[in-house]
């Protein structure tokens, strides 16, 4: 059932599901920084009911987070239901349906993006499955299905609303785009004037300004941030008005993030984990190409250290010079 009040309050500004990234330490990082609405990384329904470690990792949450969705990826209608009498019995703030990842081992499956636009009938069968089950709030997270007809995108997110979703995050580019190429703020917009649940804008929204784009030409009063946030957890004060960080405050996030991996996963695991998180730190700050390079060859405590002390250095950068913040060139 849709709750009296909405899900989100006027201008939240969510942390998307973003696989491979938004696991417990890098929630963490975010709420540190102004993040209060976040959500798991996207966990596949069969892979919840049959207990697959990696998947059941994903569902972590700490008892710090107030709220804290979950999303699931799926298509068959009984496995959907018993993921979500599996997850009726944790504590999520909201179940969110994906149907928007455009990821080649999804697409083959015939699920996220593809179920929206290929089968849309049974993407609305798959999430009704999923609304009459929970026992939490529902949502949906999906992709515009044309650039030059708003029309497909309305119909789905009003039979969505109709089904009970509680908010549909629109994502302003069709799937065959993935990242890149304009956001259709119009086809947001659109969708978000035809009902009377929160429409949660989503694309584009790398940098704090981009972000207020996002809002402004969607006219929509809530944001999604995906890849803005990857190394970059102040774009959540940023958007409230805060600066970059300094030095300082850059290098102690760096440090307490790594080291909550390093706790989360053990230390036996955790650098072939956590490379990638701290190379989108350094990117496009203005850091030596020879301090990103040296970040596929960290494996020891020692190795990390010796990193943050080249970090601590600071980038080369003209912004960095002029300001002493670690700004996104």
């Amino acid at each position: 059932m849709v709750p009296e009040h909405p899900l989100y309050p006027e201008n939240a500004c969510l942390l998307a599901p973003v696989a491979g990234y938004t696991d417990l330490p890098f929630r963490l990082s975010a709420r540190r920084h102004g993040n209060k609405y976040a959500f798991t990384e996207m966990v596949d329904a069969g892979s919840l009911v049959f207990g697959v470690k990696k998947s059941l990792r994903l569902l972590a949450r700490d008892p710090s987070e107030a709220f804290l969705g979950v999303q699931i990826v799926g298509s068959d209608l009984e496995t959907l239901k018993k993921s979500v009498e599996i997850l009726n019995r944790m504590d999520f703030s909201v179940i969110d349906f994906n149907l928007g990842c455009p990821a080649p081992k999804v697409a083959k499956k015939c699920e996220g993006a593809a179920l929206a636009r290929k089968k849309p009938e049974e993407a609305l069968k798959a999430f009704s499955v999923i609304a009459e089950t929970a026992l939490s709030p529902v949502s949906v997270k999906m992709r515009i299905l044309s650039e030059t007809d708003p029309e497909p995108t309305v119909q789905l997110v009003r039979r969505l609303a109709d089904c009970g979703a509680s908010a549909v995050t629109v994502h302003g580019r069709i799937a065959e785009k993935f990242y890149s190429g304009p956001v259709f703020f119009d086809i947001i917009r659109a969708a978000a004037e035809s009902v009377k649940i929160p429409v949660i804008a989503n694309g584009g929204a790398l940098s704090a300004s981009s972000y207020h784009e996002l809002r402004e030409n969607s006219s929509c009063s809530r944001g999604m941030v995906a890849r803005g946030a990857l190394g970059n957890p102040w774009i959540f004060s940023e958007i409230e008005g805060g600066l970059p960080p300094t030095l300082e405050e850059f290098c102690n996030e760096v440090r307490e993030h790594f080291f909550s991996m390093r706790d989360f996963y053990g230390e036996p695991f955790v650098f072939p984990i956590c490379r990638k998180t701290l190379l989108a730190y350094l990117r496009g700050r203005g850091f030596p190409g020879s301090l990103r390079a040296s970040v596929s060859f960290l494996n020891t405590l020692e190795d990390f250290k010796l990193f943050l002390k080249e970090i601590g250095k600071g980038p080369l950068s003209k912004v960095y010079r002029e300001t002493g913040r670690v700004a996104r060139c």
